[in-house]
């Protein structure tokens, strides 16, 4: 599958993921910013990496320097934590070439799938958490 198209799907993916997902249920404006944004650097740099030959040492050293720069950040809900990841993931899936070339949109319908259920909002609603402070 071509480049373009992967790029394609992934922003389509991570559109669904922020706009029909994340802000309709939690409404953080700032972690739309953050949600895209490191989905397409992550996706710049993964297909960068997958069509030179630098080593996957120095792909896995700057995503590294991300994680060290998510530490100092803001605390996020483990909620939030779970759709940075996914949007980091849908941009890895985005930037790299697998064959065979089902397997990436699939997986990335997958995290969709997963993050549409083990989010919604009729999942354990009778459930309830309160932090005391």
């Amino acid at each position: 599958m071509p480049n373009s198209a992967m790029i394609a799907i992934d922003v389509v993916a991570v559109l669904l993921l922020v706009f029909a997902l994340y802000f309709p249920r939690h409404g953080r404006r700032d972690m739309v910013v953050a949600l895209l944004g490191i989905n397409v650097g992550v996706l710049a740099v993964a297909t960068v990496l997958s069509e030179s030959t630098v080593t996957a040492g120095l792909g896995l050293g700057l995503f590294g320097v991300l994680s060290i720069i998510r530490l100092r950040s803001q605390e996020l809900d483990q909620e939030e934590v779970v759709y940075y990841f996914s949007a980091l993931a849908l941009g890895l899936l985005g930037g790299i070439t697998v064959d065979p070339a089902w397997i990436a949109p699939s997986l990335m319908v997958a995290i969709l799938a997963v993050m549409f259920i083990g989010d919604h909002p009729r999942l354990f609603a009778r459930t309830r958490s309160q932090i005391v402070t």
